[in-house]
């Protein structure tokens, strides 16, 4: 990630909030963007420029640790990366023929973000275009590779990410700044499910969300009670796939109470929706009401 700051390249470290350095109030955003998508790279901008003349939303939590920091001055940063700047990570909100789309449930053996309920996606290689990197995290991830004249896709927003996501969890040990691409498929739900073959490694489960659904839990906000959201037009629970110790797969019903959990204040690995999944889903409704 690198940042355009009154025209200037600047680097941006490690432990520096990227919403901050490009003008982020104290508002919880979003904050219209100036970008652009290059190969292998994101560059982004507080003014319009050749170098970034597309718009996107940027948004950070409300805990962001980094935005924190910066409040903090005291706070001991003995133990934050000085050698790293900021990450860019690429995540594919996957949209089905009949507007559904697909969440993948992360593993609770991973380093980051154990059991987190999150589209498929991950780190940006050295020169590969954005979209190349988001198709093949969904194939890593789910074994589902898209034809390329039966799908279109549109960059949704921009997510600033932390982990630990908050500092009661202790430093920030990864920094990211995450695009979200929509990836609209000419199939159904149905054609799409029946040709995915998710990696143990990474997802051990998955579900699809329609729009209704998809409101509900985007309008979770962290740091808020969220046990009496629950709409009488709302399901008791979610149909999902869950992968098995044996190999196999088998249908399971995930309580709508648990996609509308919201981060805790302390660390565990609570099974949730992420924050920037939330915002993600938001985005994409915006773009099915357009």
């Amino acid at each position: 990630v690198l940042l355009l700051l009154s025209g200037r390249p600047e680097s941006v470290s490690f432990a520096q909030s990227v919403c901050g350095l490009l003008g982020a109030g104290p508002g919880l955003g979003p904050w219209p963007t100036h970008c652009s998508l290059k190969r292998g790279q994101l560059i982004l901008s507080d003014r319009p420029s050749p170098e970034a003349s597309d718009r996107l939303p940027l948004q950070r939590p409300p805990f962001c640790p980094f935005a924190a920091l910066a409040q903090q001055p005291m706070v001991p940063k003995a133990t934050l990366p000085t050698n790293r700047g900021v990450d860019l990570g690429v995540a594919v909100l996957l949209q089905s023929g009949d507007q559904t789309v697909l969440l993948t449930r992360r593993t609770r053996i991973l380093r980051i973000s154990p059991n987190l309920w999150v589209p498929p996606g991950g780190h940006v290689e050295p020169e590969e275009e954005l979209l190349d990197g988001g198709l093949r995290e969904l194939w890593e991830e789910c074994g589902l590779q898209l034809p390329e004249d039966q799908f279109s896709w549109v960059p949704l927003g921009l997510w600033e990410s932390a982990y630990p996501p908050r500092l009661s969890w202790g430093l920030p040990r990864y920094h990211h700044i995450v695009l979200y691409l929509l990836v609209i498929s000419q199939e159904s739900q149905q054609q799409l499910q029946a040709q995915i073959q998710p990696n143990p490694g990474e997802v051990n489960a998955l579900m699809w969300l329609g729009p209704k659904v998809a409101a509900a839990v985007a309008a979770t906000e962290d740091g808020t009670e969220t046990a009496g959201f629950l709409h009488q037009d709302l399901p008791p629970s979610v149909p999902a796939i869950q992968l098995e110790e044996d190999g196999g797969a088998r249908p399971v019903a995930v309580p709508m109470s648990t996609l509308l959990q919201t981060t805790p204040a302390t660390a565990e690995d609570k099974e949730r929706v992420s924050t920037g999944t939330k915002f993600a889903l938001r985005l994409w409704l915006q773009h099915l009401g357009r």
